[in-house]
């Protein structure tokens, strides 16, 4: 039996408008703490297209301070699972993180976006159409079906939900 492997707690503020979930971190990010964390993983450099902002060249705490304050949260559909490797496909087990008690703590959020299909598809059923998804293309070096600019394509789809959040 594989280990049981444990998501990250969400980085986001009350007043994100957008929330990007992902599967469950894979053993690179596991390893670094960091969501996102395998160096070929295209996520920020896709959240750099979306944001028009350098995200890429910060460290770990810079990149989530853009993301807060460009209305961008992040958290994961599954809290924990058993999965030998990174790969969604080996995921068994999985126990949910609680989605809705999440989204109701956000009074802004205008789409939560899937990062993949295995994010989508336990997502959409959690979710259950209480707020507009985005079900977008992984950003995992193991989703190598479309090319960069072709995730960054549809990626791009969240620019009219984030900008910069007027101080309070």
């Amino acid at each position: 039996m594989a280990a049981v492997k444990r998501g990250f707690p969400p980085v986001v503020d009350a007043d994100a408008r957008v929330l990007i979930l992902g599967s469950l971190p894979g053993e690179a990010s596991l390893a670094a703490r960091q969501y996102y964390g395998h160096p070929r993983n295209a996520f920020w450099r896709l959240m750099e297209q979306v944001l028009d902002s350098p995200l890429v060249a910060l460290d770990y705490e810079g990149r989530l301070v853009v993301l807060k304050t460009h209305g961008v949260g992040l958290w994961d559909v599954i809290a924990e699972a058993q999965r030998p490797g990174s790969l969604d496909a080996a995921i068994r087990a999985p126990a949910a993180n609680d989605l809705l008690a999440l989204i109701q703590t956000l009074p802004a959020l205008r789409v939560v976006a899937f990062n993949g299909g295995a994010a989508a598809k336990l997502g959409e059923r959690l979710i259950g159409g209480r707020i507009p998804t985005l079900a977008l293309p992984s950003s995992s070096p193991a989703h190598a079906a479309r090319s960069f600019a072709e995730k960054a394509q549809a990626w791009r789809q969240l620019r009219p939900f984030v900008g910069p959040i007027p101080p309070q």
